[in-house]
């Protein structure tokens, strides 16, 4: 588990900051979409 953890440290964190940030400041897609692609590269 906590190799795993290791593993994906990065998309982890980026997804929840992510979910709050949208949560914090209301959902936009644009900001969304560059995480998405910022997450998957």
């Amino acid at each position: 588990m906590k190799r795993m953890l290791i593993k994906h440290r990065k998309p982890i964190i980026i997804t929840t900051s992510v979910i709050v940030l949208q949560v914090l400041f209301g959902f936009d897609p644009k900001f969304c979409a560059i995480n998405i692609i910022w997450l998957l590269v």
